[in-house]
Protein backbone atom coordinates (compact mmCIF):
# COMPACT_ATOMS: atom_id res chain seq x y z
CA UNK A 1 0.00 0.00 0.00
CA UNK A 2 1.14 3.57 -0.86
CA UNK A 3 1.65 6.19 1.58
CA UNK A 4 -0.68 9.11 0.63
CA UNK A 5 1.73 11.84 -0.65
CA UNK A 6 2.04 14.99 1.58
CA UNK A 7 2.51 18.84 0.15
CA UNK A 8 5.39 20.44 2.09
CA UNK A 9 5.76 24.02 1.74
CA UNK A 10 9.69 24.79 1.44
CA UNK A 11 10.85 28.14 2.19
CA UNK A 12 12.98 30.56 -0.43
CA UNK A 13 15.33 30.79 1.95
CA UNK A 14 17.40 28.61 3.74
CA UNK A 15 17.08 29.47 7.36
CA UNK A 16 20.91 27.79 8.42
CA UNK A 17 22.15 30.68 5.80
CA UNK A 18 23.48 33.44 7.23
CA UNK A 19 21.45 36.74 7.13
CA UNK A 20 21.86 40.64 7.29
CA UNK A 21 20.14 44.12 6.52
CA UNK A 22 21.72 47.17 4.75
CA UNK A 23 21.99 49.25 7.24
CA UNK A 24 21.93 52.36 5.56
CA UNK A 25 18.13 51.87 3.86
CA UNK A 26 15.99 54.50 5.49
CA UNK A 27 12.06 54.87 4.47
CA UNK A 28 13.32 57.87 2.66
CA UNK A 29 15.80 55.81 0.37
CA UNK A 30 12.86 53.79 -0.78
CA UNK A 31 10.56 56.41 -1.01
CA UNK A 32 8.53 56.28 -4.63
CA UNK A 33 7.42 54.58 -7.49
CA UNK A 34 8.86 50.72 -8.05
CA UNK A 35 8.34 47.71 -10.47
CA UNK A 36 9.39 43.91 -9.58
CA UNK A 37 11.28 42.56 -11.63
CA UNK A 38 12.16 39.08 -10.20
CA UNK A 39 10.55 37.46 -6.95
CA UNK A 40 8.55 34.85 -5.10
CA UNK A 41 5.85 35.85 -3.04
CA UNK A 42 4.69 38.86 -5.04
CA UNK A 43 3.97 39.67 -8.71
CA UNK A 44 6.39 39.66 -10.80
CA UNK A 45 5.95 43.19 -12.71
CA UNK A 46 3.86 44.54 -9.90
CA UNK A 47 4.38 47.89 -8.48
CA UNK A 48 5.38 48.78 -5.01
CA UNK A 49 5.01 52.76 -3.86
CA UNK A 50 6.46 53.19 -0.44
CA UNK A 51 5.51 56.70 1.39
CA UNK A 52 6.14 57.31 5.00
CA UNK A 53 4.23 55.22 6.70
CA UNK A 54 2.88 52.92 3.95
CA UNK A 55 3.88 50.55 1.40
CA UNK A 56 1.21 49.99 -1.26
CA UNK A 57 2.07 46.26 -3.12
CA UNK A 58 0.77 45.58 -6.18
CA UNK A 59 -1.99 48.03 -5.46
CA UNK A 60 -2.65 46.73 -1.50
CA UNK A 61 -1.95 49.18 0.95
CA UNK A 62 -0.12 48.29 4.12
CA UNK A 63 1.43 50.00 7.12
CA UNK A 64 5.37 50.29 6.82
CA UNK A 65 6.86 51.04 9.64
CA UNK A 66 10.53 51.38 10.46
CA UNK A 67 12.67 48.92 12.43
CA UNK A 68 16.20 50.59 12.31
CA UNK A 69 19.12 48.98 10.44
CA UNK A 70 17.59 48.23 7.18
CA UNK A 71 14.29 46.45 8.70
CA UNK A 72 10.53 47.33 8.18
CA UNK A 73 7.74 46.09 9.49
CA UNK A 74 5.30 45.67 6.36
CA UNK A 75 1.83 45.37 7.74
CA UNK A 76 1.79 41.77 10.12
CA UNK A 77 5.28 40.71 8.40
CA UNK A 78 8.79 41.71 8.71
CA UNK A 79 11.19 42.58 5.72
CA UNK A 80 15.23 43.19 5.61
CA UNK A 81 16.33 45.39 2.67
CA UNK A 82 19.07 43.32 2.04
CA UNK A 83 21.10 45.62 -0.79
CA UNK A 84 20.01 48.92 -2.22
CA UNK A 85 22.07 50.68 -4.47
CA UNK A 86 24.40 53.35 -3.98
CA UNK A 87 21.58 55.57 -6.25
CA UNK A 88 18.36 54.06 -5.10
CA UNK A 89 17.63 52.57 -8.20
CA UNK A 90 17.29 48.93 -7.56
CA UNK A 91 17.12 47.27 -4.13
CA UNK A 92 16.81 43.39 -3.05
CA UNK A 93 13.89 42.67 -0.55
CA UNK A 94 13.10 39.60 1.62
CA UNK A 95 11.16 38.09 4.60
CA UNK A 96 13.94 36.74 6.81
CA UNK A 97 11.73 33.26 7.08
CA UNK A 98 11.51 32.91 3.34
CA UNK A 99 7.81 33.27 3.10
CA UNK A 100 8.50 35.97 0.47
CA UNK A 101 11.74 37.84 -1.61
CA UNK A 102 11.83 40.09 -4.35
CA UNK A 103 14.12 42.46 -6.84
CA UNK A 104 12.96 45.95 -6.96
CA UNK A 105 13.84 49.13 -9.40
CA UNK A 106 12.67 52.19 -10.67
CA UNK A 107 12.54 51.94 -13.86
CA UNK A 108 12.31 48.38 -14.47
CA UNK A 109 15.24 47.95 -16.19
CA UNK A 110 18.10 47.05 -13.41
CA UNK A 111 20.68 45.81 -16.14
CA UNK A 112 24.03 44.75 -14.53
CA UNK A 113 22.63 45.70 -10.76
CA UNK A 114 20.02 43.33 -11.25
CA UNK A 115 23.14 40.44 -11.01
CA UNK A 116 24.43 41.82 -8.05
CA UNK A 117 20.96 41.56 -6.08
CA UNK A 118 20.82 38.00 -6.98
CA UNK A 119 24.21 37.77 -5.79
CA UNK A 120 23.24 38.60 -2.65
CA UNK A 121 20.34 37.09 -2.07
CA UNK A 122 21.88 33.74 -3.02
CA UNK A 123 24.44 34.57 -0.25
CA UNK A 124 21.97 35.41 2.61
CA UNK A 125 20.46 31.78 1.59
CA UNK A 126 17.47 32.70 -1.17
CA UNK A 127 16.86 30.27 -3.58
CA UNK A 128 16.84 32.87 -6.56
CA UNK A 129 16.24 29.95 -9.22
CA UNK A 130 12.63 29.80 -7.75
CA UNK A 131 12.46 33.83 -8.82
CA UNK A 132 9.82 34.52 -11.28
CA UNK A 133 10.78 37.40 -13.87
CA UNK A 134 8.51 40.51 -14.62
CA UNK A 135 7.17 40.20 -18.47
CA UNK A 136 9.15 41.85 -21.08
Amino acid sequence: MESPKTSVSVPMRNPTASVASQSDVTVGRLAGPWRIVQGAGVAPGGMVRVEADRIVLDGVALPLRPLGQGRFRMGDEVVWVHWLDFDNRTAALGSPDGSRVWIMDRIGDPGERLDAAREILAWYGYDVSRLGRAPQ
